[in-house]
């Protein structure tokens, strides 16, 4: 026989053929017909199952409404993505947290570096400035280098450990728009995080600036 077309099925990693019923009674007229597919109106799903249940007798487990079992997937789905677009904001607030905690850090570790700088005529707004591009230039390398990484990690999940683990493999497409957002939100994030230490740098009083050289001295 021919095969019209091969696709997988979520959850079920068992090999199971559709064949239309005249087909099976003509290639296996005894065979157990058991299991059938029935196609009708939304509408009419809820009298067809009243009617296999209360006349037929059948037991209502063995009855499924694909209409239902559909709906309820998508609802799955839906909060799934839902809880991923709010994990998605609390993992870059997370960063820009741990950005601005850093970069802190390091503003007062700098601060020998910036003071001769500052001394040759550079001053302390325009420091401040040079900091936050500075920070922004450093998430523009992160994020270069880590899209790559994150394009073969997407990868190997797709086309190894969810085959091993399930059997099936999920297409994987690619989404540059995407790519400039996330950029973009990247190099906001580190900006915003920079501009707290930068405004302290404005702002911090020329005499501790000097005392960087007083205390190479």
């Amino acid at each position: 026989m021919t095969i019209a077309w091969v696709y997988s099925e979520y959850g079920n990693n068992l090999g199971q053929a559709m064949v239309a019923p005249e087909t099976f009674i003509a290639r296996f007229p005894e065979g157990d017909r058991t299991d059938f597919g029935l196609r009708v109106a939304p509408s009419e799903a809820e009298d067809l199952r009243r009617v296999l249940v209360e006349d037929l007798g059948l037991d209502p487990a063995r009855i499924t409404d694909q209409a239902a079992l559909k709906a309820v997937s998508r609802q799955v789905f839906e909060r799934t993505f839902a809880v991923t677009g709010a994990l998605n904001v609390l993992t870059l607030g997370v960063a820009g947290f741990a950005i601005l905690t850093s970069l802190m850090t390091l503003a007062a570790m700098r601060l020998p570096q910036l003071a001769p700088v500052w001394a040759m005529g550079v001053n302390r707004r325009q420091l401040a400035w040079i900091e936050v591009a500075r920070a922004a230039a450093l998430a523009a390398l992160t994020a270069i280098v880590a899209l790559p990484v994150g394009l073969v990690l997407a990868w190997v999940l797709l086309a190894v450990i969810n085959v091993e683990a399930f059997g099936w493999r999920l297409p994987m497409h690619i989404f540059p728009g995407q790519w400039v957002v996330l950029f973009a939100l990247s190099l906001i994030a580190a900006a915003l995080a920079g501009a707290w230490p930068a405004r302290r740098l404005a702002r911090r009083p020329a005499a501790d600036l000097v005392k960087v050289f007083a205390h190479e001295r």
